[in-house]
């Protein structure tokens, strides 16, 4: 009974979501998610420039931490003293505990200005001729929630990349040893490479935090609903929106087209979390206990 009231308290949201934007899915129909029109005053509710926040931020999010959460795990499980392996993962997993506004508020006094004054400069330099780091540089912007959603999602990667390397048998890595193979090619070859459907399944639960971040992102993304090619522009993502105005929809309608957006951010986080728990699954479901 207690494991069925979680299937009811998840179908009762459901339920609620969809009951309440009727009147915007009768209204808008399928066309709510291809239309960029936002304006309450008129009646006019598009959902694509938050879907396009939405993305871009937290694919942005994952190009950043993928690299540096395997880089991570790697190092913990497979070349880290081990007096440091303890503390340094300690550490690492912390990063997960800090709550979401105080990640919002570091990245505004902290990380919008080393971006505006030093990192962006450099960017419209170097890769300005691809059209995705030009424009004004106001600091705030699609790459400012790009990197503070890397940050917030790399425990959440690293240490599922972790366990899931620490299930490979100990018998592959000798056997790539034997066979006279270096240090970093057993890794390559008898660590990474049977572990290969688990990371991308820690990859995709981090892409479901990030989908559904929203303090953080709220405070630095920009907050405009707009489709900009440059990073640099401020934007907007579908759980910013319904937290910024959810308390000002002074209609039915208006209402009504946010919590559809919630009803879309819902169902895409379900299908995006169940598919990397499974991809997770079919990895791990094997391994033995081990003692930390």
């Amino acid at each position: 009974m207690c494991a069925m009231a979680i299937f009811g308290i998840v179908g009762l949201i459901l339920f609620e979501l969809i009951m309440r934007s009727r009147l915007s899915i009768a209204k808008f129909g399928i066309s709510f998610f291809f239309t960029q029109a936002w304006d309450p005053v008129t009646g006019a509710f598009g959902a694509l420039p938050f879907i396009y926040g939405t993305l871009v931020s937290s694919f942005l999010g994952l190009l950043i931490a993928v690299p540096l959460a395997i880089g991570v795990a790697i190092f913990l499980t497979e070349m880290c003293p081990q007096f440091l392996r303890g503390p340094l993962a300690f550490l690492t997993e912390l990063l997960a505990a800090i709550p979401s506004v105080v990640y919002g508020l570091w990245a505004v006094f902290v990380l919008v200005p080393i971006l505006r004054t030093d990192v962006n400069p450099l960017l419209a330099r170097v890769f300005g001729w691809t059209g995705f780091f030009g424009g004004p540089n106001y600091g705030i912007g699609m790459l400012a929630a790009g990197v503070i959603l890397a940050i917030m999602i790399l425990p959440v990667i690293s240490s599922l990349t972790r366990e899931v390397m620490i299930s490979v048998p100990h018998s592959q890595r000798e056997a790539v040893l034997a066979l006279g193979a270096t240090r970093w090619e057993m890794i390559r070859m008898g660590v990474l490479r049977n572990a290969r459907i688990g990371i991308v399944g820690s990859i995709i639960l981090g892409l479901g935090r990030a989908l559904g971040e929203t303090m953080a992102v709220t405070m630095v993304i920009g907050n405009r609903p707009e489709i900009a090619r440059s990073l640099f522009a401020p934007g907007y993502s579908m759980a910013s929106v319904i937290a910024n105005e959810f308390s000002e929809a002074s209609d039915d309608l208006y209402l009504s087209a946010l919590v559809e957006i919630g009803l879309a951010l819902f169902l895409v986080t379900i299908v995006v979390n169940a598919l990397a728990r499974v991809l997770v699954w079919a990895v791990t479901r094997g391994a033995p206990a081990r003692v930390a």
